[in-house]
Formats: structure tokens, sequence, C-alpha cells
């Protein structure tokens, strides 16, 4: 039986609802999984796993600044596991802009970091007005008037294709 853990950034929970849905599918697949925050996990944690999942959500155009640290701090680590990543943002809700290939949010990720993951996900996130602080609530619907994207504060919205991170899910537990 394969170990897995999922290691996720979020800041809303939208990726952790992502990463709970990967576990199932593991899950299904017989893997043993445990999803754990990013800024909790220590390398030890990571020694006996065979697979590492990350998955990190987008801010004001930022992945956060703890994964960038942790993938430094553990790249050497990493590569000698299955490995995976993927990232949780709005503008994934474009078709145009929904890939590793053509999503900006991932293209950084991959510019920034000297980590080049096995397999990558890009997913659209959902944005949950009611829940915001006035300044978030304020900041987010700026942006999607800008992109042309739902400006409803009393809205939430959920852009994540459950099909699509099915899909990734399977190839992560192809990885043997």
């Amino acid at each position: 039986m394969l170990n897995t853990v999922i290691l996720y950034s979020t800041v809303d929970g939208q990726t952790l609802a992502i990463c709970q849905k990967i576990k199932q599918i593991l899950v299904e697949q017989g893997e043993q999984v445990s999803v754990v925050n990013l800024a909790e996990v220590e390398a030890d944690d990571l020694a006996s796993v065979d697979k590492v999942v990350i998955g990190a959500s987008i801010r004001y155009g930022k992945h956060r600044p703890e994964l960038f640290k942790f993938v430094e701090q553990h790249k050497v680590l990493l590569d000698t596991k299955h490995n995976s990543f993927f990232s949780v943002n709005v503008v994934a809700r474009k078709p145009e802009k929904n890939t590793p290939e053509t999503n900006p949010y991932m293209q950084k990720f991959s510019n920034l970091s000297a980590w080049k993951p096995q397999l990558l996900g890009v997913f659209a996130g959902k944005i949950d007005y009611p829940r915001y602080r006035f300044f978030d609530k304020f900041m987010i619907r700026f942006i999607m008037w800008m992109t042309k994207g739902p400006t409803d504060t009393q809205g939430t919205f959920e852009f994540t294709d459950w099909g699509k991170v099915d899909d990734y899910a399977k190839q992560i537990a192809a990885q043997k």
C-alpha cells in the first residue's frame, strides 16, 4: 500500500476541499493518505511517504510565501518521491487559462521554483463574497470587475471543475 501525503496552502478553504477530494479518490485506489497543512509539516513526516502532493492557492496574484520556503527547504527530498503540484486560482475559470501550460500563476511558479514537479494541475477556485472581510471583498470584486467575473457581493461562485480534479487524482494514483 502506497503512503501519500497531500500538503496544502489555502486562504479560504477551497484548496483544502480539493485536497480532500483527491484524498477520497486515492483512498479508493488503495492508498493510505494524510492531508496536512503545509505550514505544519516536518521533514520527518515526509521521510516515510511514497508520494507528495502539494496544492496551493493564489491570493492577489501570488502563491503564499510558505510554499516557496517549503519547496526550497525540501526540494532534494521531494525529488526522491513521486510528486505533484497543483495551483488553485480563479483565473483558471477561463478555458484559455486552465492548464499548467496556459495558467499565468503556474508559469510564474515554474519560473520562480527550482523544483520541477512530475505532475502539474490547475483548478479554478471559488469566490465567496459573504465570507470576506470588507477590504478583501472590495479588492476581489474590483479584480472580478476588471476580468469580467462575478461582482455580486451577496453571492458565492464556485468554479472548480470536480471532474478535472478526479482525473488529476487518478493520474496521481497511477504514479507507482
